[in-house]
């Protein structure tokens, strides 16, 4: 039974040997082909080429370093970037057993080779195929050894929003690398509140004539932040074109990504012609910390190159790029992993072929070697090497450039992906704040230091076609004078000041809108801005919370809110006059109080105070005089009690004020003219089923319907001032309105000359009128900025003066119960002396109850009297002290005198007693 089993594991054994299934023993092979693919002549590839070549040699005589195993090394040139040859390189890698690649050096080659090497698990590791598209789950054999273009774009996008720039224009070449590029950079620009107003692509293989082309296009936009996203190849090309054209000029932003840095860094010497066309330019560089490693290996440099050229960043992560692959084959390897191809059975339909498709092979351990190297956590000459959870590298940081001088370059400043924008190294900096973020000055195009405004009027000829409605009525805002196409009015002198204060030229011109018979419809107006008919509207504009989801507006130069206009009546003095400076409860509430400050004085005087004794009608006779004489301070009543007195002064405090208050209202009732208003403002008017007018065009009407939910069916649209006071003088009985609903500035205008109507209540909006612009427009901002200048300088004033200044009427007109004293202006003295005579009357009774307690258990020990607590309070406060003392028995042979109380209500002397003779007198009245 045993040697059955023993046959058993013979047997699977030599199967599992000869098909060559289940765990692979490990066996390091004496050589590992590694393939390069680069484009010898170019800047970054002659770089690449060198670092490369010097890393393979530095692991290869490592001996702790892949344990024997050397690299192998096969570079092929593909002829600047040619990507036909690229992909031809790339399949004849994969026919001698190559474990990996190492480029290609664009993203465009790198998008085509990336689907070889999925199929032929051999792993891709780019240093400088920068395309953000390649990390996608599409490639997961392509391994960015570089920065994703997408932190370079944040990096561009951040130096916009830092100097508050709004549009920019993107340069780039139409391949794979320049449009996915640009569309990262137009998606950080959106999260910064920014965009890219214009796209100028140009072809691969683009031409002089071409650049020429695209720069013409790009000089008649309004943007003046003009992003270069381009191959090294066409740079310096481009932006000679462009100062031939003078586009390198004062008032122009060149940003350039990394292309220019590479060049500067690469090339030992340009061209004098080429430095002076950069000069002020902006570009990126990534940055690579300080450390050992990289100071040794910049040494070495001058010794590589025989100093033919310099070193860039490329070059830098092109040397990396070896190193990693050395840790993750020697990692592979320490794991078990077998270096072994495989034929692929989907190509042996291609056999006999002279392409020899059938010759390609599977590197069976590709993925475990992919693993391998997405773990690799070492330290190179660039910084730390190790990868992010979505294959980036870690420590992304750029460099921010100013091109200056003759063959001299500034860094300005940093960006990080973790700290923004500082001027500290990246890898000092703590955390992130953007309060913070700061660069250093830059020097731009023109040789000046002033930062550029980012736009200018677009070059192309046309003037600015400014819509202006033609009013009716109101036409000291915006007019159009007969017979010609001047435009005058308030709102033109504001926008004509406003130009005058603009840094540059603004050739415009004044197009009418509407017929001028009736108003206007003005959201139809600046609905023509957004199809491109109009590029401003100038005039009695409102800015609505609606109407900026269609455009721009500038900084309000007038305040107009919505008032209520309705006829109005004088009112003449009556023979009750009198009474009107109070509302009805104020007069209430007064006589209450001077009643209860009566009563809470009675109650604190009535025991001690001779003036508030006597029978019951004396004493309520007593109450009322002393209550109302308290308004005159007449009261000859003398309060000896310092409750009383507390709350008296605080009542007459009252009475003060009270008084004053009266007077003050009824001399402004008596001589200041009142008028009398059949509304009394928005709430009576909605409340209400009269009709209300209002400026037919304007916002009025939506405002009324959805805001107040007044329905249409009352609402009655006028088109002048002329029908306002037709309607407002035939009143809603007779087919005019109760009242008109407009804007200020146009009511105050209207009542100027119209003293029989006046403004009832407050204004309820709080509104202004601006100058409108298409979305996002930079000239929305500089208008906006001049307007403020012009308000304090004293211009606006002086320009409203000139053509609103009038005798209004309507500053006559003091509403209904203004000058009527309410309640609620006098609350707090009425609490005031309220909680006054509650805690006066709180004390009096916890002293009562005090003294009355004391005064029981005095009669309780001689037990003859017994009083309750009511007659007690009732009782004259001396009688009560007195009969606990009469109780106590006297000396013998003492005499004493008394006064006694007859029925008439007099005192009298009563005999000498001898109180030896009585046991106890009684001296209390029964």
């Amino acid at each position: 039974m045993n040697m059955f089993w023993l046959l058993v594991v013979i047997f699977c054994y030599c199967l599992f040997i000869g098909t060559g299934a289940g765990v692979r023993v490990s066996t390091r092979r004496s050589v590992v082909n590694v393939g390069a693919i680069l484009s010898f002549n170019s800047s970054i590839g002659k770089v690449a080429k060198v670092a490369i070549e010097a890393a393979v040699e530095d692991v290869n005589s490592n001996p702790a370093l892949l344990k024997g195993t050397k690299l192998k090394l096969a570079m092929q040139d593909t002829k600047l970037s040619s990507g036909f040859l690229g992909i031809v390189e790339a399949l004849r890698f994969m026919e001698n057993d190559t474990v990996a690649i190492i480029g290609p050096q664009q993203s465009v080659m790198a998008h085509v080779i990336s689907h070889i090497a999925n199929e032929l698990q051999v792993p891709l590791l780019s240093f400088a195929a920068s395309d953000p598209t390649l990390n996608s789950l599409q490639f997961p054999y392509f391994v960015r050894t570089t920065h994703s273009d997408l932190f370079q774009m944040s990096a561009i996008a951040e130096i916009v929003s830092y100097y508050e720039w709004r549009d920019v224009i993107a340069i780039y070449i139409d391949d794979d690398h320049g449009r996915n590029g640009i569309a990262a950079l137009g998606d950080k620009l959106a999260e910064k509140r920014c965009k890219i107003s214009y796209k100028a692509p140009m072809s691969p293989n683009v031409s002089r004539n071409e650049i020429s082309d695209t720069l013409l296009k790009v000089l008649l936009k309004e943007s003046r932040v003009i992003i270069l996203h381009i191959y090294a190849t066409w740079g310096l090309e481009v932006i000679d074109v462009a100062q031939k054209m003078e586009m390198m000029k004062s008032g122009y932003v060149w940003i350039a990504t990394d292309w220019l840095s590479t060049i500067l860094d690469t090339e030992s010497s340009l061209p004098p012609v080429a430095w002076d066309s950069i000069q002020g330019v902006l570009t990126l560089r990534m940055h690579t910390p300080d450390s050992e490693l990289k100071r040794k290996f910049v040494s070495r440099w001058s010794n590589l190159t025989g100093g033919l050229f310099g070193l860039n960043t490329y070059g830098l992560y092109a040397y990396d790029t070896v190193w990693l692959l050395a840790q993750a084959l020697d990692a592979f390897l320490n794991q078990g992993g077998n270096i072994s191809f495989s034929n692929d059975p989907r190509l042996t339909e291609f056999h006999g072929g002279n392409l020899h498709f059938d010759s390609l092979s599977i590197f069976d351990g590709g993925n475990m070697l992919l693993s391998s190297i997405l773990e690799v956590n070492i330290s190179g000459i660039s910084g730390p090497i190790k990868f992010t959870s979505d294959g980036n590298l870690i420590g992304t940081a750029y460099e921010v450039i100013n091109v200056i001088g003759t063959a001299g370059i500034r860094g300005i400043g940093y960006w990080s992906n973790s700290s923004g924008l500082s001027t500290v190294l990246p890898e000092k900096q703590i955390n992130r704040s953007y309060s913070n973020e700061q660069l250093y000055g830059v020097i731009w195009p023109g040789q000046t230091t002033e930062k550029p405004r980012g736009w200018a009027f677009s070059s192309n000829g046309r003037q600015l076609r400014v819509g202006v409605p033609v009013r009716v009525s109101f036409r000291e805002f915006a007019s159009l004078v007969y017979g010609s196409d001047v435009f005058h009015g308030y709102c033109i002198d504001v926008f004509n000041a406003a130009l005058a204060l603009l840094p540059y030229a603004l050739p415009y011109k004044f197009i009418p809108f509407g017929d001028g018979h009736k108003v206007p419809i003005y959201t139809d107006l600046l609905h023509m801005i957004t199809t491109n008919e109009f590029d401003a509207v100038v005039g009695d504009i409102t800015i609505t919370t609606n109407r900026t989801k269609m455009v721009d507006f500038t900084q309000p130069f007038i305040e107009s809110g919505l008032v209520v206009v309705a006829p109005v009546q004088k009112l003449n003095s009556s023979a009750w006059a009198f009474l009107r400076p109070f509302t009805p409860m104020m007069w209430f509430v007064t006589g209450l109080f001077f009643l209860a400050v009566g009563v809470v004085i009675w109650i604190l005087e009535r025991r001690t105070n001779d003036d508030f004794q006597g029978p019951p009608r004396k004493q309520f006779a007593t109450i009322i005089w002393f209550s109302f004489s308290t308004l005159f301070t007449a009261h000859r009543e003398k309060i000896d009690s310092a409750l009383g007195r507390l709350v008296l002064l605080i009542w007459l405090f009252v009475v003060l004020i009270l008084n004053s208050s009266y007077t003050a209202s009824l001399t402004s009732i008596l001589t200041v003219e009142q008028l009398s208003y059949s509304v009394k403002g928005i709430e009576s008017l909605i409340i209400s089923d009269d009709p209300i007018g209002y400026q037919r065009g304007s916002f009025t009407e939506n405002y009324l319907i959805e805001e107040l939910n007044i329905h249409k069916s009352r609402l009655v649209p006028l088109n002048s001032a002329e029908e306002y006071e037709k309607a407002l003088h035939d009143g809603p009985n007779n087919g005019g309105v109760a009242a008109v609903v407009d804007k200020r500035a146009y009511m105050e205008l209207f009542l100027s000359s119209r003293c029989e109507f006046g403004i009832v209540g407050q204004e309820f909006t709080k509104m202004g009128w601006g100058f409108a612009f298409p979305r996002e427009s930079p000239l929305a901002i500089d208008m906006s900025t001049a307007i403020l200048k012009l308000s304090e300088n004293g211009e606006l004033q002086k320009i409203h003066d000139k053509w609103l200044s009038r005798k209004a009427c309507s500053t006559e007109g003091a509403k209904q119960d203004v000058d009527r004293l309410p309640l609620k202006s006098f609350w707090g003295l009425f609490l005031l002396c309220g909680s006054a005579c509650f805690v006066a009357l709180l004390l009096y009774l916890i002293k009562m109850v005090y003294q009355y307690m004391r005064h029981s258990s005095q009669s309780s020990q001689s037990a003859p009297i017994r009083s309750s607590f009511l007659s007690f309070v009732k009782e004259k406060e001396k009688e009560s002290k007195d009969v606990p003392k009469m109780q106590e028995p006297e000396k013998s042979g003492a005499t004493r005198k008394r006064r006694k109380r007859v029925s008439s209500g007099r005192f009298c002397e009563d005999e000498s007693v001898n109180v030896s003779n009585v046991g106890v007198y009684i001296g209390h009245e029964t």
